[in-house]
């Protein structure tokens, strides 16, 4: 493809994102749900040429990994220790509430019992990335519900250590020998590389804390796509990689790598959701819609239902329950990973998953701006009984 036609697609799908985004400010909202629907008309009105699609999928990986990062700098590693450990029950509730409802679905869709087991992982999952960038999009990194969010999304990737390099291994029929060998590798790496966080993270900051600004973003970026490719090749989540290395930089340095991270987290982030959108094809929409929208309705109850137990065992009032809830009802980027395993076992996997990710990532990023309605609504005064 000639240079110009490159830089040409990409300006208007750039433009088209600038514009969604000025129109979420005049609404008051995060611009996510309008980035993906904005992904969506891209894709069906709009065909992009092979060499832009490259471009905008690894633009949407490395936002994907920059968000977690940024996440991760706004926790100490002593914070995070407390968070895994207050927040064990409540990872147990979020895997017994909403693993079964894709389970189920797959059940009664009649897929095979290893897409039913995908389908399952695909409906557990929050997606940290839509999680972290409404937290920072609406100003909530502070709130106390925050911590709650945070240890759910990190034990959900703990969880899926375990769980992708097993269903990794049954599809490809490996022997259980396989199965733990990959096991062992995986959560091998991730306690080390934790350990390494939390016990020598403040010898990072000192050898990353130069006075150049070039030289530590290029050196803090640079360490942070390293470590999240290493976390990849180990079938370790990425996204726990960038997040590691955010939890282990400290002081004066993380300031600085936050104020530096900034811009390049937010067009990179503009370009991770438009690819969701980019991603679905319009043709297969209608024949999963019904069972879609009904399995996001179910598992945006049970996902709420997950923050509002959580954020209340946190102390947390009413509406700070409410924006624990919606801000783990979103799935995304690991969920279409997951139904991109099976598409061999069920080839109706792919269109269900991108149209139930749609829908929970659009739902929601807008219950968690209007958690003050929400939140007067659930607390209203029960009416007085009519007098006869």
């Amino acid at each position: 493809m000639p240079l110009g036609q490159l830089f040409l697609e990409l300006g208007v799908v750039i433009l088209a994102l600038a514009l969604v985004g000025r129109a979420a400010g005049r609404l008051g909202i995060t611009p996510i749900p309008l980035y993906l629907l904005a992904g969506v008309g891209l894709g069906a009105f709009m065909h992009l040429g092979r060499a832009p699609e490259e471009f905008i999928h690894v633009g949407a990986e490395i936002g994907a990994v920059l968000l977690l990062f940024t996440l991760g700098l706004e926790f100490t590693s002593q914070e995070l220790r407390e968070s895994l450990s207050k927040q064990r029950n409540i990872g147990a509730l979020d895997l017994a509430l909403n693993f079964p409802p894709g389970l189920i679905a797959g059940w009664l869709l009649g897929l095979p019992p290893m897409a039913c087991v995908l389908l399952g992982g695909v409906t557990y999952l929050t997606s940290s990335g839509i999680a972290s960038k409404v937290l920072s999009d609406l100003g909530r990194l502070g709130n106390r519900e925050t911590p709650v969010i945070l240890g759910v999304c990190v034990l959900e990737d703990v969880a899926m250590a375990v769980y992708l390099p097993v269903v990794a291994a049954l599809l490809l029929g490996g022997t259980l020998v396989a199965i733990g060998v990959n096991l062992t590798v995986a959560l091998g790496v991730f306690a080390l590389t934790f350990f390494l966080a939390l016990r020598y993270g403040h010898l990072l900051s000192r050898a990353l804390n130069v006075p150049s600004d070039e030289a530590l973003l290029l050196g803090v970026l640079g360490l942070v796509l390293v470590v999240a490719g290493a976390a990849d090749l180990l079938k370790v989540s990425a996204a726990i990689g960038a997040f590691l290395v955010g939890i282990a930089l400290s002081g004066e340095v993380a300031d600085r790598a936050r104020r530096q991270i900034e811009p390049l987290r937010d067009l990179f982030a503009a370009v991770f959701f438009v690819f969701f959108g980019l991603q679905l094809n319009l043709a297969e929409v209608p024949d999963v819609l019904l069972a879609a929208t009904l399995l996001a309705v179910v598992t945006a109850a049970t996902k709420f239902a997950v923050g509002w137990i959580g954020a209340a065992r946190a102390g947390v009032q009413t509406r700070g329950r409410v924006r624990a809830g919606a801000t783990l009802i979103a799935r995304g980027e690991f969920s279409i990973l997951i139904a991109g395993l099976g598409l061999g076992l069920a080839p109706q996997l792919g269109p269900l998953a991108a149209v139930y990710v749609l829908l929970t990532a659009l739902i929601g990023p807008v219950l968690a701006r209007f958690d003050a309605p929400i939140a007067a609504w659930l607390t209203r005064p029960a009416r007085p009984a009519a007098s006869s």
